[in-house]
């Protein structure tokens, strides 16, 4: 018997409920086997793991966050290297200047920077030599 037909006894209609009862259950089973997983990947822990996991699966962004991290300290560090303890207002200014110009230079370059670090590194290494007691 399928849900269309029509139901002209009572065998009739009470076989339809046992059906739709039936499809209502493997509904509901399916509904809880797609909620769970659902329900688990909304949690906040799961959530913060998930952002975390495709935070550091992601070489650019890892970079980007480098570059700008590196931007931020070299430029508060030739700030304070201008500026120090100076209360000069014009000083402080022109420090503020200085820090956003470099940060910004260096988060745009980070990459060509740190490639002219490792040159740098390696040449004085080498042109060291090893070091010998």
């Amino acid at each position: 018997m399928t849900y269309m037909e029509n139901i002209t006894s009572t065998t009739g209609l009470k076989k339809a409920i046992e059906l739709l009862e039936a499809d209502q259950a493997v509904k509901l089973e399916r509904l809880k086997q797609e909620f769970y997983p659902v329900y688990d990947s909304l949690k906040p822990v799961n959530l913060f793991r998930s952002t975390l996991n495709d935070i550091t699966s992601s070489p650019y962004l890892i970079d980007n966050i480098i570059g700008t991290m590196l931007g931020l300290v070299t430029g508060y560090l030739s700030k304070k290297m201008i500026v120090g303890t100076s209360v000069n207002r014009v000083r402080k200014l022109f420090g503020a200047i200085l820090q956003f110009g470099v940060t910004n230079v260096v988060a745009r370059h980070a990459g060509m920077i740190k490639s002219y670090g490792r040159q740098f590194i390696q040449h004085i290494f080498n042109k060291s030599g090893p070091l010998t007691h």
